[in-house]
């Protein structure tokens, strides 16, 4: 029978970002997976093309004051798209959650247990039933009104508001309060009310200094600041205001999570006192399901909360049922460890999409296209074939699968192939490759197509015996219990398990004060930076050395313009109406705001008088636009630019453009420009390198690149631990310690440490069977590379 609808997504003539003119059709009710190493295109054409002309698409169907805003929102650079159904995106960004925010919050189960506990709840004899609202700590009806449903109070104290009791109030003995104008605004009025302001603060009266921090009292009193020669300066009103008020009230109301970080070094967080950390009212806390009231059922990871529903009555079978059938996706997509109550921004991305995949498989949504980024980042194997079940079903339900994906085995498990290269950037965007997965092993040009038929591991070495051995623990910390781990130093270090295992709390216990660490250094995944504002160029500090040599032009010296003029982040050079940033926010009526290219710079950041100026025939903001890899051939014979963007390339980075926004970088982006940082520092001494997941995010062939580096760290003398899920990296290893041997309660113990070889016949780890099979291969590389190894000894 024929099909009402073309049954192919037909996209004509995309160019957006690197894409050169792609012409590709991508079949519907399948599960398509765009592979190609990083920087390739493939996000430039699952996201920025197909899912945003869908996106666009619905602004113009569904929202009328939007339509004459949709030239300024930006349509993809594309020909034409068809066959494009509704598309539903689940990106690895994080949307910003709050400490309210929660994993029950994210999946709505929380709505489901308040109404369990409404409807089916054992109340105490006499009390009113109460609405489901009661049971929320985000609700007036239930928060606690001590904590207002956050569940600690914050205090503060003498010696965190004046850390130094030596100095004068003057001198800046009150740590808490503002500098600039504001602190010496507070410190005169200290002295319009007659406080002696320049004597230590240990010898003013205790009643003055409990007085200066504490009091709620707000007095008002005339000014009469020191004459300044230059200006003259008018008595005023001022208004005095305590350390501990100001602290308080900039924690609470603040929109600068500056601020509001400074605020928080003077406070300490307690349990509150009236609800003991529950966040709820005590009629709610007096509701009991199963004999536990609801802040104990939310505390439960969702495997054990999904065994302590029981209900007896029909309205308790009803409701379990229910909240049982939604809690299965989570624990099936290995999220089980999670408890209701864990805060979202404690979450990584990767659990953050995996929650939302969960709830997707309720919504009972068919006809639509998911598009989802990297939904293996962060999966244990094992875990990873529970995830494309989970794609499957929602392929089953009548829906299109789209996955950007490096994971080899979600790759085999497609129906379909769209693979991008040949490698980064300009060097990239043509599609290679759209068809069966089998018929990737015909083309020649595709690195997918080499990692994913010919099974061969990356170079293989000897393994490093150790000189000396980090000792850690013991730990007791989450779901850790007493752990003790040796680590070999001088040696490459794999720290496995499932997700929720245990592993990036027991290495977040190694410090610098710790016998033979040396020195230490944390590459995170946390974002180079909150805003648009840091890039590539400023976090590497790059940026310095491209503005000065631009001052250094002879049109720069015949204009007089100084380095300030090259920077987008003061006045003077930058454009002023995006104030350098680029682009300007766009408000969508009933939608959250967008973002469109400045109107007048058209995204260069600068004016037109800082652009005239050009080096090599380039001005600043092409400069920016330039990718590391093409900038280093630009920038070859200046040392100091040169140095920078050459550990960038060795790091696999040379398809980000300089000036690319921290907002628009990876997790695993951020931490591969935090090791180049590192890399390009003189090394001096040992360093132990701690890195949480290195290869999120990265295709094989990258990883390979970035294997060579932190194993030329080790050749140098140096430590490297990472945590780690992809098995070719933990055989490459030179000990692994295995942490399970489930996730949570269920975790926490070292199932295994030894050679991965060793590892890998471990009986009872999650994580030997499929180590197993990368050793294998491994191995028959290695008969044929060498014919000995010697092995790491004494990191028992």
């Amino acid at each position: 029978m024929h099909s009402p609808h073309d049954p192919y997504v037909r996209v004509r003539g995309a160019r957006e970002h690197n894409l050169q003119g792609v012409d590709v059709d991508v079949p519907r009710d399948a599960l398509v997976v765009f592979t190609g190493v990083s920087g390739s295109g493939k996000s430039s054409l699952a996201f920025g093309t197909i899912y945003a002309e869908a996106q666009r698409r619905y602004f113009e169907s569904v929202v009328p004051y939007a339509r004459r805003l949709i030239h300024q929102v930006g349509a993809p650079k594309v020909g034409e798209i068809s066959g494009l159904p509704p598309a539903v995106s689940l990106e690895q960004r994080r949307a910003a959650p709050t400490s309210r925010s929660s994993v029950g919050t994210v999946t709505n189960l929380s709505n489901s247990l308040r109404m369990l506990f409404s409807r089916a709840g054992d109340y105490p004899p006499g009390a009113e039933r109460l609405d489901s609202d009661a049971f929320s700590p985000n609700t007036a009806a239930g928060a606690c009104p001590q904590c207002h449903g956050l569940g600690q109070v914050h205090r503060t104290e003498e010696a965190l508001l004046v850390p130094d009791p030596s100095l004068s109030i003057r001198e800046g003995a009150i740590a808490a309060w503002p500098g600039a104008w504001q602190g010496k605004n507070l410190r005169d009025i200290l002295d319009a009310l007659g406080y002696d302001v320049d004597r230590p603060w240990r010898e003013l009266p205790a009643g003055e200094r409990e007085w200066i921090l504490f009091t709620d009292e707000q007095p008002v009193v005339t000014v009469h600041p020191v004459r300044d020669a230059e200006r003259i300066q008018r008595p005023y009103q001022g208004t005095y205001m305590s350390a501990r008020r100001y602290v308080m009230k900039t924690f609470a109301d603040s929109k600068s999570s500056t601020l509001r970080a400074k605020a928080e070094r003077f406070l300490t967080a307690a349990p509150c006192p009236a609800c003991g950390g529950s966040r709820l009212r005590p009629e709610a806390l007096a509701v009991t399901f199963a004999g536990r009231t609801i802040a104990e059922l939310a505390a439960l990871p969702l495997t054990e909360l999904a065994e302590h529903l029981r209900g007896t009555s029909e309205a308790a079978r009803v409701l379990t049922a229910d909240l049982k059938s939604r809690i299965a996706p989570v624990v099936e997509l290995g999220l089980g460890y999670l408890s209701l109550d864990r805060a979202a921004p404690t979450l990584s991305a990767g659990e953050l999409q995996r929650l939302r995949l969960a709830t997707q498989l309720r919504s009972g949504l068919f006809g639509v296209v998911y598009v989802l980024d990297e939904p293996s980042a962060g999966l244990h194997p094992a875990d990873t074939e529970a995830l494309l079940t989970v794609l499957q079903r929602l392929k089953a339900a009548g829906n299109s699968v789209f996955v950007v994906e490096h994971h080899l085995d979600v790759v085999r498990g497609a129906d379909w192939v769209v693979d991008v290269g040949p490698r980064a950037g300009e060097h990239g965007g043509r599609v290679l490759h759209s068809g069966p997965v089998a018929e990737l092993a015909g083309v020649a040009e595709s690195a997918t197509g080499r990692f994913l038929f010919d099974g061969s591991p990356g170079p293989v070495r000897e393994v490093r015996r150790a000189r000396g051995q980090l000792k850690v623990g013991p730990v007791t910390r989450h779901n850790l219990r007493a752990v003790t781990a040796e680590f070999p130093l001088g040696a490459f270090t794999a720290v496995t398990g499932v997700s929720g295992s245990g592993k990036s709390t027991l290495i977040g216990e190694i410090t610098e004060e710790q016998s033979g660490v040396g020195r230490l250094v944390r590459v995170d995944q946390r974002p180079i930076g909150r805003t648009p504002r840091s890039n590539l160029a400023t976090y590497t500090g790059l940026f310095d050395v491209v503005r000065k040599v631009f001052t250094d032009t002879d049109e720069a010296r015949t204009r007089g313009y100084g380095v300030g003029r090259f920077s987008f982040n003061v006045a003077g050079g930058r454009c002023e109406t995006c104030q350098g940033e680029g682009f300007v926010s766009v408000e969508l009526l009933f939608l959250p705001s967008t973002y469109a290219p400045c109107p007048d710079c058209g995204g260069a950041r600068y004016n037109p008088e800082t652009l005239q100026v050009t080096y090599r025939g380039r001005n600043i903001g092409q400069v920016l636009d330039l990718t590391v890899e093409s900038a280093a051939e630009f920038f070859a014979d200046t040392p100091a630019v040169a140095r920078s963007l050459g550990t960038l390339l060795d790091v696999g980075l040379g398809y980000l453009r300089l000036g690319q926004p921290a907002t628009e970088l990876s997790g695993g982006e951020a931490q591969r420009i935090k090791l180049a940082s590192e890399l390009q520092r003189g090394r001096r001494g040992h360093t132990l390198y701690l890195l949480d997941e290195p290869t999120t995010g990265l295709h094989p062939a990258d990883v390979e690149v970035l294997m060579r580096q932190l194993h030329g760290l080790v050749d140098a003398g140096h430590t490297v631990i990472v945590v780690e899920h992809d098995m070719s990296v933990v055989a490459g290893a030179d000990w692994v310690v295995d942490l399970g041997p489930g996730g949570g309660d269920a975790g926490g113990r070292i199932v295994a440490a030894g050679p991965p070889a060793e590892v890998a016949r471990a009986a009872g780890s999650a994580t030997a069977p499929y180590l197993a099979r990368a050793v294998r291969r491994a191995s028959r590389t290695l008969r044929r590379a060498r014919p000995h190894n010697a092995a790491v000894s004494g990191a028992n």
